[in-house]
């Protein structure tokens, strides 16, 4: 049996000492570059089209993190509420119920009544206006609220639903292309915590469809 050698060991922990401090700035950048990812801004790739025509396959969206919540570092411990989710506001959400994280819009929330039938929305009584676009491209606008979704001629179960109130801290999100979207009409209503941020942004865009060339229009495009 060979004794390890106190003055080896000596020497490679004053190695990895003097290392260290060499090189503490880069580290410590690190550190900050992950912490703000972390609890700050993100970015998420979009690997569906059930956002779309407002996300687009391929994109990576920019998440403001602390649009809600300010959490510690690398937790889910909340030490700051720093906003409220509202209506309209394009969420990433990490559903226990889906087991994936979803990116979402959310149509209501706590206390809403809301309805769809035939794909015409419905919020506290108010029925939403659609102009046709082009194609199957539709603007709807409610209660204030103006956004681009799609109506394709795909048939789908979750076309109607009847009048529901959202509970307490919790939310109702659907996806802009409304009939090829899983989403609070599959796994209710999602509970607010867990919303880990809102999507501001389209950082960038690469075209699955054409050998993932980056789509020269969706450069910094910001979300509505």
């Amino acid at each position: 049996m060979i004794l390890p050698d106190a003055n080896s060991e000596h020497s490679i922990l004053k190695n990895i000492k003097q290392s260290v401090k060499n090189n503490l700035p880069f580290i410590l950048l690190i550190v900050l570059l992950f912490s703000f990812r972390s609890s700050v801004a993100d970015w998420y790739h979009v690997p569906s089209g059930s956002m779309e025509p407002t996300i687009m396959v391929g994109d990576r969206v920019v998440v403001d993190k602390s649009a809600y919540t300010l959490e510690l570092p690398f937790t889910d411990v909340v030490v700051a509420r720093t906003g409220d989710i509202k209506r309209g506001d394009i969420v990433i959400i990490d559903s226990s119920a889906a087991d994936t994280r979803l990116i979402k819009r959310v149509i209501a929330v706590e206390g809403d009544k809301v309805a769809l039938n035939n794909n015409v929305l419905f919020i506290n009584g108010e029925k939403a206006a659609l102009t046709f676009s082009n194609e199957q491209v539709y603007s709807e606008d409610i209660l204030g609220h103006n956004r681009t979704i799609a109506l394709n001629p795909i048939p789908s179960p979750a076309k109607s639903f009847n009048m529901v109130t959202v509970p307490k801290a919790h939310v109702l999100a659907m996806g802009d292309n409304r009939n090829n979207s899983v989403d609070s009409r599959y796994y209710g209503f999602i509970p607010v915590e867990e919303v880990q941020g809102k999507a501001t942004s389209v950082a960038f865009s690469l075209d699955t469809h054409d050998m993932y060339l980056p789509r020269k229009d969706r450069v910094f495009v910001a979300l509505q």
